[in-house]
């Protein structure tokens, strides 16, 4: 397991987490999550194409996992309010900080 999906499916994962632990916002996590989810589906096929029945199975497992985050920050519509809400509030805030307001 050395090929082109694996390689891409390691990368992927890297940049996807660096993402979400860099906290850069939920629509960024939520981009993350889908970038999760694309490279989970590489894992699963390089995993079938390989004969590699646990990292398949736990790709799939991921994909669900990952897909809930998409849904959970950036498709579902309550919580999209809110997103757009604390994103708004956190720019208020920012703007406050840098002026000394605070």
């Amino acid at each position: 397991m050395n090929g082109p999906l694996e390689w891409f499916g390691a990368i992927g994962t890297i940049i996807a987490a660096g993402l979400i632990a860099s906290d850069l916002g939920r629509r960024v996590t939520g981009w993350a999550f889908v970038l999760f989810v694309v490279v989970a589906i590489a894992w699963v096929i390089a995993g079938l194409m390989g004969d590699n029945n646990p990292i398949a199975l736990q790709n799939v497992v991921m994909i669900f996992v990952n897909g809930w985050g998409v849904w959970q920050y950036l498709l579902n519509p309550k919580k999209k309010k809110e997103i757009d809400r604390v994103e708004e509030l956190q720019h208020q805030a920012h703007d406050e900080v840098e002026h000394g307001q605070i």
